[in-house]
């Protein structure tokens, strides 16, 4: 498998970011990043993507789309459209219905900041998930790194902090939202959890202070998805536009804050009798697996089994469990980063079948 580190969900002067495609490819280079996947808000712009190339690095640029409902009142239940390649906007009073067509587009679905709390301190409502009947779509934003940096201001003055100390604000998807996804897991749904940045690049004046609150280059040094894809990027953009999604769509991915430090090398799999499942894959645990896990670093490893905590190592950077019972394990590792233990690593589940 080829790792490859993507930032997704962001914002151009299309809607309402304040970067150019360009712009956002030039620092997406910079940051080191393959992949990024832009998605304006009720606006699907046909022409930007393609590969952007400085010097010898190149990054990928995908356009998809972020739609919601602009008449519905606070505008709950934004959607990430990845693949589909074509204007959805009007579709979105009818979310079942907005599903169905990216799927028939073939293109992914995934459910944007599915907490979003309130922040009444800064006059912003609650954008949370809240149609959650809808079904076919392929997974959700477990960590929005905007949402988070919402969820933390309280006052005024909290946000004049964290709008100043973009390193302290993440900390973790919420533990909502992790519960959410393990409770639709429970339900026999395979949800793939991404991590978005949501970012804007926003200007903005704190008094006397002029400053943009989280560059695009923050955030894409901070909150990615990382894809395993089943061969190298190419330069074509059609075929590797194909693994991209192929990899984002079976859930070959894990959320990482590479902020702390590179999330990069991360590797959960199953080993059975008679193959290796990955992220995202099904396995049978008729005759036990060994469940493999390498951190690019010792931290914290917790194995989660059907949503709970099955064991935790501390200050290990490989581990070896046989599971013995079907099952759906995922992996959440923890790092300790400016006097804070914080999310590092969220892996996609692998589902052991009887």
């Amino acid at each position: 498998m080829k790792e490859i580190s993507i930032n997704l969900h962001m914002h151009t002067y299309y809607s309402d970011g304040y970067a150019s495609h360009a712009q956002i490819a030039a620092v997406a280079i910079k940051a080191g990043l393959e992949a990024v996947i832009v998605t304006d808000h009720n606006v699907w712009v046909n022409g930007p993507e393609r590969y952007y190339q400085e010097g010898n690095r190149q990054v990928l640029l995908m356009v998809g789309e972020e739609v919601h409902d602009q008449a519905r009142h606070p505008q709950k239940s934004h959607l990430l459209a990845i693949g589909a390649n074509r204007e959805l906007a009007p579709l979105a009073a009818n979310p079942q219905r907005l599903i169905d067509e990216i799927r028939q587009q073939r293109g992914l679905a995934f459910l944007a900041h599915i907490v979003d709390p309130a922040a009444p301190a800064v006059g912003q409502v609650d954008l949370s998930w809240a149609d959650w009947q809808v079904q076919g779509y392929t997974g959700i934003e477990l960590w929005n790194a905007f949402s988070e940096f919402k969820g933390l201001l309280k006052s005024k003055l909290h946000a004049l902090f964290y709008a100043l100390n973009f390193r302290r604000v993440a900390q973790g998807p919420f533990p909502d939202a992790v519960k959410k996804w393990d409770e639709l897991l429970a339900k026999g749904q395979k949800v793939v959890a991404i991590g978005g940045s949501d970012a804007h690049g926003l200007p903005v004046r704190l008094g006397p202070l002029h400053r943009t609150i989280f560059p695009f280059e923050e955030h894409f040094r901070a909150v990615n998805t990382h894809l395993l894809l089943t061969e190298p990027l190419s330069g074509d953009i059609a075929d590797d536009k194909r693994l991209v999604l192929e990899a984002l769509g079976r859930g070959r991915a894990y959320i990482g804050y590479d902020l702390p430090a590179s999330t990069r090398g991360f590797r959960f799999t199953a080993q059975g009798k008679d193959r290796t499942a990955w992220m995202g894959e099904e396995i049978s645990a008729k005759n036990s697996l060994t469940l493999q896990i390498r951190l690019p670093a010792p931290a914290e490893c917790r194995l989660i089994k059907d949503g709970k905590l099955l064991k935790t190592w501390q200050k290990r950077d490989t581990i070896a469990h046989i599971a013995t019972e079907p099952g759906i394990y995922r992996v959440e590792c923890y790092i300790e980063y400016l006097g804070k233990k914080r999310g590092w690593i969220f892996s996609n589940p692998i589902y052991a079948v009887p």
